[in-house]
């Protein structure tokens, strides 16, 4: 896959529930799983930072997703 192909899309990294099935926490991401805080909202960098540190009690390890394209 050309890194131009990589550039147009999009990624999630997904904190899934551990307890409560198709319930999940997810941020914008990049192909790798890196997050841009400065990016974020403040109440979503707390949720992220919530996920983070309740991985293996509440919610899953990270898990990096392509986002489905939507329409307009």
């Amino acid at each position: 896959m050309s890194q131009a192909s990589l550039d147009s899309k999009s990624f999630e990294v997904r904190f899934a529930s551990l307890f409560v099935e198709g319930r999940a926490l997810a941020f914008p991401c990049d192909a790798k799983g890196r997050v841009d805080l400065d990016r974020l909202p403040r109440r979503a960098r707390d949720n992220y930072f919530y996920a983070r540190a309740l991985v293996g009690r509440d919610y899953s390890k990270p898990r990096v997703c392509e986002c489905l394209a939507t329409a307009a």
